[in-house]
């Protein structure tokens, strides 16, 4: 699997790139400047991008502005984003054509490796990787009655923030302790209140979910 990585800090660009090749990612680039990642991405066609949000030379939304380009010019570039911040512009543009794969990770709530790991090949292969505190926010801006997620149960939200999170059917009940029919019912009760079809494409649903989410609030 071939990785392009955009990180403009030497040490932790270097740890990552060995980090993914311990897990027999291919690196096919290692950048740390927005120009140099808009070169990899159109010239290399990379399995997955794993990039940082703010990248020289405007160390703002550089990384983010490249890999958003880049997925316009070939839809469905999976796209892993590291941060320190939740921004949610960012979560909403990543998430608008409900295609492809996409992770948001806070770098300081990436614990281990395997977690790291997980996310970019969950990311890789068409799914999600979102941090809960991305979710909780986006599901923050939806509270209220008057709105849709409103008519949620508190057990529903929780629900729907991990299947936000990426987690099967059988990983949610797991983690709740009920029985996986008892999440199909949560989940259907979820897209019914949402107004949203239910679909058995996992990946494809919890995008759509966090796309509406995201786009209700503004």
């Amino acid at each position: 699997m071939r990785v392009v990585l955009a990180e403009d800090l030497f040490l932790l660009r270097d740890g990552l790139v060995r980090m993914l090749e311990a897990y027999d990612f291919e690196i096919a680039a290692a950048v740390e400047s927005g120009p140099e990642l808009t070169r990899a991405l159109a010239e290399l066609a990379p399995d997955v991008a794993v990039v940082d949000v703010r990248l020289p030379p405007s160390h703002t939304d550089e990384g983010l502005q490249c890999a958003l380009q880049a997925r316009r010019e070939r839809p469905g570039l999976p796209v892993l984003v590291l941060s320190q911040h939740v921004e949610r512009l960012y979560a909403r543009e990543l998430l608008a054509d409900g295609t492809g794969g996409v992770g948001y990770l806070l770098k300081d709530r990436v614990f281990d490796a395997e977690q790291f790991i997980d996310a970019v090949r969950r990311v890789a292969a068409g799914g999600t990787a979102m941090d809960p505190q991305v979710i909780q926010q986006l599901l923050a801006r939806r509270s209220g009655t008057a709105q849709p997620l409103g008519r949620l149960t508190p057990r529903e939200l929780e629900v729907l923030e991990l299947m936000a999170q990426g987690r099967s059917n059988a990983a949610i009940a797991a983690q709740l302790v009920v029985t996986e029919r008892a999440i199909a019912k949560h989940t259907s009760n979820i897209f019914t209140k949402l107004g949203l079809e239910v679909s058995d494409d996992d990946n494809r649903r919890v995008l759509a979910v966090l796309a509406y989410l995201d786009h209700g609030s503004h």
